[in-house]
């Protein structure tokens, strides 16, 4: 079995000093970039691993992020979510860091589990999911200086441009854009949006690119139809909707695939089972029923909230007072076409 590679071993190719290799490794912001990406390149090259629980008991850090998991509420929405923290936990992994998941029921609850961390010297970094008006735990995070990135924009314009907030997200109102484009050429200028009520962050962004897209194609009326986050709500609103005039409707552009699928059986239910209907988050669900749905890419989220931290080669993460730059990162989704 061949020996595993060393510092010395990362050193001799990257032409550098073990001591620098050690730097790049706990204290990256010390060295020139020119000379963490040679030291990168020959930890990528030799495939080096550093002892994970040396290290931790070295730099007297817990190498631990942690995560909120949200309480299991079955169906479709959590699907995203559970792919970002799987994603998440693999890049961390790779850079020698370990993710902790806790579980609270509400902010304030998260709030005081986190405090409980904090003391306890259990965590390094915290990420958020979730994010809405009025978030408590965003300013609560900042005031102990404990490094956090948010998925999910503050939904405030002070919060999404201070950089004390970092936040990784999906352009919601690309992709929705993307979609009602794309039914605009494929389907006709009917194109109706279903969203959530009004007041969600995500949901009104989302909303905010269907309008876009209807702006550029100077296309009016619009029917702009709600409903809560649920298959039958859905349903029993497009059914409303096509039993008062199907003709008015060409296609559907969706804030979820939970709203999407409502739609779709709607659609079935009136006798017009080949309505375009798009959905939002691109899951097993809409798949199976060869719905297009709007991608979002959590695995690129992930890269980019461990970015935020640790900086695009760190394996440590970076003090608040040295964080890395940009603040933050918007990932443009993709629309998927079936």
């Amino acid at each position: 079995m061949a020996k595993p590679p060393t510092v010395d071993d990362v050193a001799r190719v990257a032409g550098v000093s073990r001591q620098t290799v050690s730097n790049v490794l706990n204290a990256p912001d010390i060295v020139r970039e020119r000379t963490r990406e040679r030291v990168s390149a020959a930890i990528l090259e030799l495939g080096y691993r550093p002892h994970a629980a040396a290290r931790r008991l070295r730099m007297q850090r817990s190498s631990t992020i942690g995560i909120h998991l949200d309480p299991y509420a079955g169906g479709i929405s959590g699907v995203v979510l559970d792919r970002f923290v799987h994603a998440l936990t693999e890049r961390a992994t790779e850079r020698g860091m370990r993710m902790l998941v806790y579980a609270a029921r509400s902010p304030e609850e998260e709030i005081a589990r986190l405090g409980d961390l904090i003391d306890g010297g259990e965590i390094d970094a915290a990420v958020i999911t979730g994010t809405f008006h009025g978030d408590v735990r965003t300013d609560w995070l900042a005031d102990r200086a404990l490094p956090y990135v948010a998925f999910g924009r503050p939904w405030t314009p002070q919060g999404e441009t201070a950089p004390q907030h970092p936040w990784v997200d999906v352009d919601g109102a690309a992709g929705t854009r993307a979609a009602t484009e794309h039914v605009l050429r494929t389907a006709g200028p009917a194109v109706a949006f279903l969203g959530w009520p009004s007041g969600s962050g995500t949901g009104d962004d989302r909303e905010r690119g269907w309008r876009e897209g209807m702006d550029a194609a100077a296309v009016a009326p619009r029917r702009r139809l709600v409903s809560q986050e649920s298959v039958a709500g859905a349903r029993a609103c497009i059914v409303e909707a096509l039993r008062l005039d199907s003709d008015a409707i060409d296609a559907i552009v969706c804030a979820s695939d939970s709203l999407a699928i409502g739609a779709h059986l709607a659609a079935a239910d009136a006798g017009v089972p080949r309505l375009p209907v798009i959905g939002f988050d691109n899951t097993p669900a809409v798949e199976a029923l060869g719905l297009s749905s709007v991608e979002q890419l959590p695995e690129q989220v992930a890269r980019g909230a461990l970015d935020l931290l640790m900086g695009p080669t760190g394996t440590v993460v970076a003090a608040r007072d040295n964080a890395p730059a940009p603040a933050h990162v918007l990932v443009e989704p993709r629309l998927i076409v079936r």
